[in-house]
């Protein structure tokens, strides 16, 4: 089963690609909010901790110029390709609104920042209300490209916010992946990042400098800032950030990852050997720098073992 939740408007019964109210994918596809939640919680279940019921929830976001067909794809990639190396927990999508155009880039990010607050307000926090004494169910987040954005705006918009802030919460580890945020918005200690250090164990970044979609010279990006997805974290960042160059591996397989042009940017949803890495990063045991997957590299980085 998919869980996902939505948050597009809703035209003549079917989605469109503006904000809305929190919905369901089809009307055949309805369930109460209340069940929702308690079979994904249920399905998140893989093991004991304590004497006590334990797992792991991966929520995924998605980025820009995305269709719902395309989410589900994806989501279903991630879910296959965790389950592959052992994930036993669940897979959940956020659904925002981004259209299916390349055109709309400066459009999807207004709506990714108008939509930002319902992953916090519709899921990070409606987790975390839910945990227990006698169960132990980790969130993880997931994040591709624009969807990067969509995570750093929700946190730092719901510690703005006194009704959310007074509420204890946090999620696990928050993977981006080809994120397209400003790198130097990763910086320690500045303002638009500082909630969401403060409110996971661990952020990862995995960058590819091939990633031409996050070139500056894309015409769609004329006036924005290198991103974090393209060039990596900057040298000053806090304890719990992670950078993972992805650039030699991606360099030695993308003849084999098919001709699609912007394979450098959507790559990692087809690796197996990436999915290793992520389930490592989910599962939390290892040190960051005891990963099968990785190798050490230069400026305190790690690597994508090629």
């Amino acid at each position: 089963m998919d869980y996902v939740f939505c948050v597009r408007s809703v035209r003549a019964g079917e989605f469109g690609s503006e904000p809305g109210a929190a919905a369901e994918p089809s009307p055949d596809h309805r369930i109460g909010k209340r069940d929702w939640f308690a079979k994904v919680q249920e399905n998140a279940i893989s093991g004991t901790f304590a004497g006590h019921p334990s797992g792991d929830i991966v929520m995924y976001v998605h980025g820009y110029n995305n269709s719902q067909k395309t989410m589900l794809a994806r989501h279903r990639k991630i879910r296959k390709g965790l389950e592959a190396h052992g994930f036993g927990g669940a897979v959940v999508s956020f659904d925002w609104p981004s259209a299916d155009s390349t055109l709309n880039y400066l459009e999807d990010r207004t709506d990714a920042k108008k939509t930002a607050l319902k992953l916090v307000d519709e899921g990070i926090a409606a987790f975390a209300a839910l945990q227990r004494p006698d169960c132990r169910i980790n969130l993880h987040l997931l994040a591709h490209s624009m969807g990067c954005y969509v995570v750093r705006e929700a946190f730092d918009d719901a510690d703005d916010r006194p009704a959310v802030a007074a509420h204890s919460w946090s999620v696990s580890q928050v993977m981006l992946v080809a994120a397209d945020v400003s790198a130097a918005s990763l910086e320690d200690g500045n303002p638009k990042s500082s909630s969401l250090f403060r409110h996971c164990v661990r952020l990862t970044n995995y960058y590819n400098p091939f990633d031409n979609v996050l070139s500056l010279s894309n015409i769609k990006r004329i006036g924005v800032a290198p991103r974090a997805g393209r060039i990596g974290l900057p040298g000053r960042r806090p304890d719990k950030a992670v950078n993972i160059y992805c650039g030699e591996y991606f360099d030695r397989h993308k003849d084999m990852l098919g001709d699609d042009p912007s394979i450098a940017h959507n790559w990692y949803f087809e690796d197996a050997h990436f999915m290793k890495d992520i389930f490592f990063t989910v599962q939390g045991n290892l040190d960051r720098h005891e990963f099968p997957t990785r190798l050490p590299t230069t400026e305190g980085n790690l690597a994508l073992r090629p």
